[in-house]
């Protein structure tokens, strides 16, 4: 009788590789189990898919590896006879620099790919740029218009897929973004964040992540720019499980009371610069002043992902003793390169665990 066999996908070598198809739930707090989380063999293309523990160990492994190169200024070859695809769709500074130069000191070979070497999906299939560049490379990252074409990607490829940057979302920025709120607080569980802006992928994000690490999230978007509703159906579903608030609203400075971190973002992302004029209408009363944080608590911070304008954020904030914007783009470094460690390595952090 004759056996019937299922084909070999990518997606399939990497789950029989990493045993991680389903991600890794109900780790405890303490650092023995975060240590015997393993996240090698995975991709990240959004942190929906990660759980708490599993965070944490990217943020700890992140944590370690700035203290270990920038304080301790140890050489640590891990990723040595290595070689990363990035693949860019739309232009970056951050993404491209902190990818580029982390890898390189970590002992790897960065590929860099524009729409201009890499025709995604037009020139050749994405289902056969994943396969092609499976037997080529060891990790890609992708920074694309649409998510699907990294959904793609990760069902073919046999290697490691990372988010960049999609429409629907942008994990390696959140992870920045944490990291510099633990650095800065001493831990996370029980700050409020407060979104004020468009309903964008960096919110989706953040609202995919918060409720995991004990924090709050207060969103502020005007109306017609709110974030995907499938979104924040699992936003809300999260906040339940975890016991966190999330707050919806329209009012800037309903969002802004109370809170620990105000965070904004560009009101016209690339790819929507015709809705400009009308946009920057629709978002009168949304930038960050120090009226804004005059409702926030007293130790109260400001963060942005960069590049920032005039409108989102005024000068007072945005060059204050409050603002973060430049610890959090340095973190945008140290973030993917605990990412891409994790994703490849079985690397055990040096350092004591941190607290969250």
């Amino acid at each position: 009788m004759p056996l019937n066999l299922l084909p070999v996908t990518g997606s399939l070598l990497k789950c029989l590789k990493s045993f991680h198809c389903i991600p890794r739930r109900g780790f405890g707090s303490g650092a023995a189990s975060l240590s015997s989380v393993g996240l090698k063999g995975r991709s990240c293309l959004t942190l929906k898919d990660f759980s708490s523990d599993e965070i944490k160990r990217l943020l700890w492994v992140s944590g370690d590896l700035k203290h270990q190169i920038k304080h301790e200024k140890q050489y640590l070859p891990l990723l040595q006879g290595k070689s990363i695809a990035m693949i860019f769709e739309k232009r970056s500074t951050r993404t491209r620099m902190s990818t580029e130069t982390g890898f390189a000191l970590l002992g790897g070979h960065p590929c860099f790919l524009t729409s201009q070497d890499i025709h995604l999906g037009v020139n050749e299939s994405s289902t056969d740029t994943a396969r092609v560049l499976s037997g080529l490379c060891d990790i890609v990252l992708a920074r694309v218009y649409s998510h699907s074409t990294l959904e793609e990607l990760d069902r073919e490829a046999s290697i490691p897929i990372i988010n960049g940057l999609s429409d629907l979302y942008h994990p390696i920025q959140i992870l920045a973004d944490f990291l510099t709120l633990q650095e800065h607080y001493g831990s996370l569980s029980g700050l409020t964040v407060s979104w004020i802006g468009d309903g964008n992928n960096v919110l989706h994000s953040f609202m995919m992540t918060a409720a995991k690490l004990g924090v709050h999230l207060k969103v502020a978007t005007p109306k017609g720019y709110e974030p995907d509703k499938r979104v924040t159906e699992e936003a809300l579903k999260l906040s339940k499980q975890h016991g966190t608030q999330l707050v919806l609203t329209s009012d800037p400075m309903e969002a802004a009371h109370g809170s620990n971190v105000l965070v904004t973002d560009t009101w016209v992302s690339m790819g929507q610069e015709e809705e400009k004029k009308r946009r920057l209408k629709d978002f009168q009363g949304y930038q960050i002043t120090m009226q804004t944080g005059s409702v926030a608590k007293p130790d109260w911070t400001f963060l942005h992902c960069l590049p920032r304008k005039m409108e989102e954020v005024d000068d007072q904030v945005f060059y204050s003793s409050r603002s973060l914007v430049f610890p959090e783009a340095e973190n945008r470094k140290w973030t993917i390169m605990g990412l891409m460690v994790s994703l490849l390595t079985d690397y055990t952090p040096q350092i004591a665990m941190p607290k969250f």
